[in-house]
């Protein structure tokens, strides 16, 4: 049984090229992990665990991974694992550094790094992928993984074991999905910085490569060049292709209204629209969500924690599509919280991909085959494929099953 013997972190930023990543609000980004490093006793499950920044204060949350890690070594790996939604609720409630938060912020990315990489260590010491571990628990030893702490009125313990078990006599025939693949969406079609000429070639090019939709990023000043981008998309992928538009949060309330109308009155017809809004407004959500029906609203990329999302998913129609991103909030724990509460609620979990699709592409296998969420697609970024030992492998529009042991997550060091 492997001991945790060392806890460390590196601070590893990307330089991105022309025009890609860019947004709205963030116009000029570098992308960046905050990566914690976790040695045991036996070299074959060391973890590597990533939270996701945009390169300033990269540096900030490795502090607060380093003084965390601290209370990781020692101890037993597996002891630690079989009960890890104690000591997780344990890490994050540290009585200084909650002050900082609770539960959002640097403190939150910290965690969420250290919590991936326990979880990556563990499954590289049983020999397995992390979607297999997954699948491999018991009900009851998953749940004994999760902090439900503060959210017990929408999803207890119990009621996590009985979901699960639920799902189980479906498991089979969903296991079909590691055959065939996950889809994928494309968001790097459609960058804020991109010109119309890039986003119509780069339309086309996905839609060639078998993506059966992609993202247009939107929240310009002038609403008419949203609009004509939009167009371009439409037509390049063709009327049967999902298109969303995503304005990472740039409009207010009415802002939010006004384009999705000028969006249905022009026949784009988006299978959604993406952060509209501030995401602590909960209730701009819903008035959105109610004045744009039958348009759908995702949210939750900027959604900080568990306590928020239950917030979002009692609110009926806050958030049509969950989008919680496992290097955003507390790591994998805390998704398969999210995640199997949303599943309470009926809410299709679509992640956000911080990580460039690596993690999450076991965890949406978890999602669909264990937890009986519907097979809908997980966006997929390429721009940091060359920097991870083990890349996500993407053909014809479909996520391949990764089968080598842990989370897909070691990054080269050079």
């Amino acid at each position: 049984m492997p001991t945790i013997t060392r806890v460390f972190t590196r601070d590893q930023r990307y330089a991105l090229e022309r025009g890609e990543g860019a947004d709205a609000v963030h116009t000029n980004p570098t992308y960046a992990y905050a990566v914690t490093m976790i040695q045991t006793d036996d070299p074959r499950c060391c973890g590597t665990g990533l939270a996701f920044t945009l390169g300033a204060g990269n540096d900030v949350v490795c502090a607060v991974i380093k003084e965390l890690g601290n209370g990781l070594v020692g101890q037993d790996l597996d002891t630690l694992m079989a009960n890890f939604g104690k000591a997780q609720r344990r890490l994050a409630d540290d009585h200084c550094y909650r002050w900082l938060g609770p539960h959002k912020g640097v403190v939150h990315l910290a965690l969420a790094s250290l919590v991936n990489a326990c979880w990556d260590a563990w499954a590289k010491h049983r020999g397995v992928p992390l979607w297999r571990l997954l699948l491999d628990l018991s009900p009851e030893d998953l749940t004994a993984t999760l902090d439900l702490s503060y959210i017990e009125d929408a999803l207890t313990p119990d009621e996590c074991v009985m979901l699960l078990r639920a799902e189980q006599p479906g498991r089979a025939e969903r296991e079909s999905v590691l055959t065939k693949g996950y889809p994928g969406y494309d968001t790097s079609v459609g960058w804020f910085n991109y010109t119309d000429e890039e986003i119509e070639r780069k339309t086309r090019a996905s839609a060639d490569a078998g993506f059966p939709a992609m993202k247009l990023k939107v929240g310009s000043k002038d609403m008419a060049r949203d609009l004509r981008r939009a167009a371009i998309i439409r037509k390049a992928a063709g009327p049967h292709a999902k298109i969303m538009v995503d304005a990472n949060q740039q409009w207010t309330l009415q802002q939010s209204i006004r384009f999705c109308h000028q969006l249905s009155d022009a026949g784009i017809n988006p299978y959604w629209v993406e952060e509209p809004t501030h995401p602590d407004d909960i209730n701009a959500h819903v008035a959105i969500a109610r004045a744009i029906a039958p348009l759908k609203v995702a949210a939750g990329e900027h959604v900080p924690n568990r306590v928020v999302f239950k917030n979002y998913l009692q609110q009926q129609g806050a958030m049509s599509f969950c989008q919680v991103d496992a290097v955003r909030v507390a790591g994998v724990s805390e998704f398969l919280a999210v995640s199997l509460m949303a599943r309470r609620f009926g809410v299709p979990v679509v992640p956000h991909v911080g990580d460039m699709g690596q993690l999450h592409q076991h965890l949406v296998l978890f999602n669909h085959i264990g937890a009986g969420h519907p097979r809908l697609f997980l966006e997929h970024i390429p721009h940091l494929r060359k920097a991870f030992v083990q890349p996500a492998m993407i053909e014809a529009g479909y996520y391949k099953t990764p089968q080598e042991p842990g989370s897909s997550c070691d990054l080269h060091t050079n």
